[in-house]
């Protein structure tokens, strides 16, 4: 360890947001379990179902059921995307450039509806209008070239004969990037022998920054890529999910941290990050939470209002907690005390590999569309597959 990365660490170690996600994120980890166990063994409120593939109506209902996954680089969403490969899922890969080591950045939006209400997003890109902006999106070809780029494709279908993948290039911290994926595959659809439908949607991506990062519109960045990146996605996609010919669903990958939230209030200016920069420090630790439960709380009012709609086919919204797992969402913290962090949680029995960790968000693949549970850590607090 150099001296730099030593100083470093010692700075970081200062910080009460530090503090914060090593003792009470632990702790709110450890009283998740406790009430898991207690609700699976005591209050007999858990229901049962039989997790099985070939027993999944979309594979048998349909040529090639299309995935949609963000955050597929690394981690969690690579496991994910190759799990469902191997289910026969035709898996299309968001990724965001920016993880594959390039600096790739998009303005983002100037204005957001404040509330958690399903109403749509007002957008106002550079002071262009949205068509202008659809014109010069489609006019990109960005997205098409990312394939040969994605090393888990090739890493795919290296290892599953007949796996169907497709990459897009997607920056969930940018709609006109989000705006750039919806034309590229609607238009892939297309092209191909494919029903212009989408059946699932798995909202994985995230990221801890720890620091404040502004974007050209006054957007808090790590807001922006976990919530409201993935609800302008969601909204963007809710008619292919909705023209699918079986029941579709939408997969928001959420986290036990959202529990430490009570005292943030939903104005547009903490939906924005506005509300962030106004403080002494950034509050990495406490942003992260607020960001888990928006995401949360839109996951259950899209499902309650999805459900008002009378459709033939439904579509279905789930949150899925995976529990601690090691991925690279530290990466901004000091490598020695991540490090630490992650050998402290193997040693309590609370860490889990990422083959391990998807069995939350496979489950909510799986599970029946007239439940609407959260699904926590390795099993659920009203749903445990077997």
């Amino acid at each position: 360890m150099g001296v730099n990365e030593l100083k470093e660490a010692l700075i970081f170690l200062c910080k009460g947001q530090f503090w914060r996600m090593a003792v009470i994120w632990t702790i709110s980890l450890i009283l998740s379990y406790l009430q898991l166990f207690a609700q699976r063994h005591f209050l007999r409120k858990s229901k049962f179902y039989e997790r099985s593939a070939s027993s999944n109506p979309a594979i048998a209902s349909i040529k090639k059921p299309i995935c949609i996954i963000t955050g597929t680089t690394s981690g969690l969403g690579a496991t994910v995307s190759y799990a469902l490969a191997k289910e026969g899922y035709y898996v299309v890969l968001a990724v965001c450039e920016r993880n594959l080591g390039r600096n790739f950045w998009f303005p983002m939006w100037d204005t957001v509806d404040a509330t958690l209400q399903w109403n749509l997003l007002v957008f106002d890109i550079t002071g262009r209008s949205m068509h202008s902006l659809s014109k010069e999106v489609m006019g990109s070809s960005r997205g098409n070239n990312l394939l040969q780029k994605c090393e888990i494709v090739s890493e795919i279908q290296e290892q599953i004969d007949d796996a169907c993948v497709k990459a897009f290039q997607v920056d969930l911290s940018s709609y006109k990037s989000i705006l750039s994926f919806k034309h590229f595959l609607q238009q892939w659809l297309l092209d191909s022998d494919l029903h212009c439908s989408v059946q699932l949607l798995i909202n994985n991506a995230g990221m801890l920054a720890t620091s404040y990062r502004i974007t050209a519109e006054q957007c808090d960045q790590m807001m922006s890529t976990n919530y409201i990146g993935p609800f302008c996605l969601t909204k963007l996609l809710l008619p292919l999910l909705e023209q699918s010919p079986i029941p579709s669903r939408v997969v928001n990958v959420t986290s036990f941290t959202h529990w430490n939230v009570s005292s943030m209030e939903v104005t547009g200016e903490t939906i924005s990050g506005q509300y962030f920069s106004k403080l002494s420090s950034y509050p990495f630790a406490q942003v992260y939470e607020y960001s888990k439960l928006c995401i949360l709380l839109f996951t259950y009012e899209l499902h309650r209002q999805v459900g008002l709609v009378e459709k033939s086919h439904s579509v279905s919204v789930i949150a899925a907690d995976p529990g601690v797992v090691k991925t690279n969402i530290m990466r901004e913290i000091p490598s020695c005390l991540s490090w630490l962090a992650f050998y402290v949680l193997k040693l309590l029995g609370l860490l889990q590999s990422p083959e391990v960790g998807i069995g939350s968000v496979v489950d909510a693949v799986h599970a029946p569309p007239d439940l609407l549970v959260e699904v926590e850590a390795q099993h659920s607090l009203e749903l445990v597959s077997l």
